[in-house]
């Protein structure tokens, strides 16, 4: 029998990124946007602040667009600092990659195994979904779930114990699945 776990967001992750106030390298996302339109012309930027000194930095989510060429609701969503908008903007891929910036999951996922009765048994298959884009080692989620050490289960993956179609011990941030066995 197939277990199902899914790893899900508990908030906004940090923005990786160097201040040039302070030198801190960690902003955090509220959910607030700043836009700006001149003549047909428009910007808007996700605001975010230095968790050390409070600086805002921005980054840039539309730059000199044609007004009519931006879908109303994204408008609205921006006008009203949504911050589900937010946190679909921080999944974006392009949208980190314009602004040179990176993303720091620690402490913003949690493991959702979804009961620990299936332990006990001799051999477990189980798959592990994504709800976001969160890069997370499966060597830590199986061991959170599994109520392992680390250690331990990197002596499973050795010993032969613990399969998965995919290399274990890199980051993912995509669905896998991986049998256990005892």
């Amino acid at each position: 029998m197939l277990n199902s776990w899914v790893v899900m967001p508990t908030c906004l992750p940090l923005v990786v990124r160097r201040c040039h106030a302070c030198s801190s390298v960690r902003f955090r996302a509220d959910g607030k946007f700043r836009v700006n339109a001149n003549h047909k012309l428009i910007d808007a930027w996700l605001l975010v602040l230095c968790t050390a000194c409070g600086e805002t930095a921005k980054l840039t989510i539309l730059e000199r667009v044609n007004v009519r060429s931006v879908r109303p609701e994204l408008l609205d969503r921006l006008h009203d600092n949504d911050p589900g908008l937010a946190a679909e903007l921080l999944q974006n891929p392009l949208v980190l990659r314009r602004n040179r910036v990176a993303l720091d999951w620690d402490n913003a996922w949690r493991l959702d195994t979804g009961g620990s009765d299936h332990l006990d048994r001799e051999v477990i298959d189980i798959s592990v979904r994504f709800a976001a884009r969160i890069a997370v080692r499966p060597v830590r989620l199986i061991s959170e779930g599994c109520g392992l050490s680390r250690a331990e289960v990197e002596r499973l993956i050795v010993d032969g114990k613990l399969v998965s179609a995919v290399r274990l011990r890199r980051r993912l941030s995509g669905d896998f699945t991986f049998t256990l066995k005892r």
